[in-house]
């Protein structure tokens, strides 16, 4: 069967990396999945135009509801939608986008959420459609080059101190948009670096919306202790993340973070805005901890920094939720069943 996948692609996102993953799960099984940029496309009919193209395309799945799900309504083919996290969290709160969304709820297939939470969410707001909504957690496949250079990456972002192994280094993990807010924790830590220059924080993430992105580089540039690293590969990210003292999130707003279950399977804490994407993924002091304002993000990195049994257990809890919740061959099962009765099934059906 050849599956068209519209997804949001920035370079080096989580969005990116998570269509990657699905795409392979579902070539994987004979298929041809062919994945394409949701913001190339601006109306669906265009991507009704390019379905029907000989040889035609004979199902469809989108990331995001809005985004790129909306793209298919035009369609006259079966098509099944992942919840991307904002188009529940944010979109939907928006009379006009919660509308369209609805309206592809219906025509879809099926649905997938990655938590729980995420379901009952889109049950709440939207049509209920509980049983074509399946769950299935992200599956999580961290890896490390071998050529990194922890010193280098620290001198390209722009830390001169020495020796820099007695650093205590926070990456902050995100792509420099408003729903992954960046500025959150800026002032509040550059203080606490004031009081203890070894502990800095360095961002990390494709710079997606460039008047956000000119915000952190000119609030970097006058602010002690915080720093702005250039995106990298996936493997070099997480070879950064694995030397650190911890991953950092401070959205207003996620589905699941990929960066937050990479960095528990790499071993490595994680302290994470107390927000229900997080908290669907981050057991406070079992799995990672959580807080709820600067000032308390400081008071938790002071208690990993000061104790560690809280770090040898949260790291131990971590890498073992993500053993037994986020494996990559739970993923691939769900996702090939999905394609095969939702959409392939139909097909042969109709």
């Amino acid at each position: 069967m050849k599956i068209l996948f519209l997804a949001c692609l920035s370079p080096k996102t989580g969005n990116h990396t998570t269509a990657e993953r699905i795409r392979s799960h579902i070539e994987s099984a004979g298929h041809t999945c062919e994945l394409r940029d949701a913001a190339d496309f601006q109306s669906p009919a265009e991507v009704a135009n390019l379905i029907s193209r000989n040889p035609p395309f004979e199902a469809a799945l989108a990331i995001h509801l809005f985004r790129a799900g909306r793209l298919l309504l035009d369609i006259q083919v079966p098509f099944g939608v992942i919840f991307g996290g904002t188009d529940i969290n944010e979109d939907v709160k928006v009379e006009k986008k919660r509308v369209v969304m609805e309206q592809v709820l219906l025509k879809a297939r099926f649905a997938v959420a990655f938590t729980d939470k995420l379901k009952e969410e889109a049950e709440l707001f939207l049509l209920s459609q509980s049983s074509k909504i399946y769950v299935q957690p992200q599956g999580i496949r961290s890896e490390v080059t071998e050529n990194f250079c922890w010193t280098d990456f620290l001198r390209s972002s722009g830390l001169s101190s020495e020796p820099v192994d007695e650093l205590r280094v926070f990456l902050l993990v995100c792509g420099l948009r408003r729903v992954k807010d960046p500025l959150y924790l800026l002032h509040v830590f550059s203080e606490w670096h004031c009081e203890n220059p070894l502990n800095v924080l360095v961002i990390i993430g494709p710079k997606i919306d460039p008047v956000l992105t000119a915000e952190v580089e000119a609030f970097v540039q006058r602010t002690a202790g915080v720093f702005l690293a250039q995106e990298r590969s996936q493997q070099e990210l997480h070879a950064a993340m694995k030397r650190c003292s911890a991953v950092v999130n401070s959205s207003v707003s996620e589905g699941m973070s990929a960066a937050i279950l990479e960095a528990m399977d790499l071993g490595v804490p994680v302290l994470a805005r107390d927000i229900p994407g997080n908290a669907a993924v981050v057991q406070h002091e079992f799995t990672g901890l959580l807080y709820s304002s600067p000032q308390e993000f400081v008071h938790q990195s002071q208690r990993l920094l000061s104790d560690p049994a809280l770090r040898e257990r949260v790291v131990r809890n971590g890498k073992l939720y993500v053993e037994e919740c986020h494996g990559l061959k739970q993923e691939r099962e769900t996702y090939q069943q999905l394609t095969c009765v939702r959409l392939h099934a139909w097909t042969i059906k109709a």
